[in-house]
């Protein structure tokens, strides 16, 4: 058996190293032992399990609706209103009622324009992946967890045909986002540690400390493209497991969501105030649904 240092496994799970070392000296992962001062894991070991976070109101809701195939309620209205609005944002070109009709039927419908195959590929992609959060909301995100949304969204488009592309891989050639430059390819991984281990060890995280993560995550811009919709489901991810009120960037906040993310760190109030009117219109519809949720949110 193979033995890695507690940074490696600090590393290899996006924890610090102080929980890492808390984690053997607790007895909490199995096969490691002390040498000296000096703690040896297996290189197999998995993270501890942390004791299950209570199911909110809203999470309990969804995974009712989804596993029942209910139409007309929160878990619809969620799956339409965010994958239209994220892949919008991003250039798609179907409708809102294109998107709903897809999601109820598994068809297109009758349309009268060309569409893109991409366009549509990525909007059944998207409705997988909000299933995907739905079901893993309560356990940590890991590296692998976004490189399995990456590969999930971009699964049998055109950009899965290129072997460049990487899907469900960092980026291997240099991308920008906005005319601003981003992490190299070689320094993606580095980063995306840090960034995972610096939330991951916030004891109870809040709305900003989603939004900082989120916008650190876009100036990293880890993959080759689809870097928005990954970072906008990983939001939606932290607010199920926080408990903290969702919100949809819909097309009228767009422009004001890029300006936040552009100003952050120096005027937070920008982003902050944006997803703040995008988090009051999703509170509106967990109230018509008679959805409990924290008005300190």
């Amino acid at each position: 058996m193979e033995y890695i240092s507690v940074l490696e496994y600090a590393k290899k799970h996006g924890i610090s190293e102080r929980t890492a070392r808390n984690y053997c000296a607790q007895g909490k992962i199995d096969g490691a032992f002390l040498t000296g001062k000096t703690w040896s894991i297996p290189d197999d070991a998995p993270l501890p399990k942390r004791g299950k976070r209570r199911v909110s109101p809203l999470l309990q809701r969804l995974r009712q609706e989804k596993e029942a195939g209910l139409k007309g309620g929160i878990y619809h209205r969620t799956q339409i209103d965010l994958t239209y609005n994220s892949n919008h944002i991003e250039g798609s070109r179907l409708t809102k009622e294109q998107t709903r009709y897809i999601f109820e039927t598994n068809t297109l419908g009758a349309t009268a324009e060309n569409t893109d195959i991409d366009d549509i590929m990525e909007t059944v992609n998207h409705f997988r992946l909000i299933d995907y959060i739905i079901d893993h909301a309560q356990e940590r995100i890991t590296e692998s967890h976004i490189k399995r949304l990456h590969a999930m969204l971009k699964a049998n488009t055109s950009d899965s045909r290129k072997s460049w592309f990487a899907v469900g891989e960092y980026k291997r050639l240099p991308n920008e986002v906005g005319g601003e430059e981003t992490a190299a390819p070689e320094e993606v991984s580095r980063q995306m540690k840090t960034l995972l281990a610096r939330y991951n060890n916030v004891p109870h995280p809040q709305l900003r400390d989603i939004l900082d993560f989120h916008v650190r995550f876009e100036r990293i811009h880890p993959f080759q493209d689809g870097n928005g919709r990954v970072g906008r489901l990983l939001m939606f991810w932290q607010c199920l497991a926080t408990e903290v009120v969702p919100f949809v960037i819909t097309e009228d906040l767009r422009l004001f969501y890029y300006r936040g993310i552009q100003h952050w760190g120096h005027t937070d109030g920008y982003l902050t105030d944006t997803c703040l009117t995008a988090q009051d219109q999703y509170k509106a519809i967990l109230k018509y649904f008679k959805i409990d949720y924290h008005e300190n949110d």
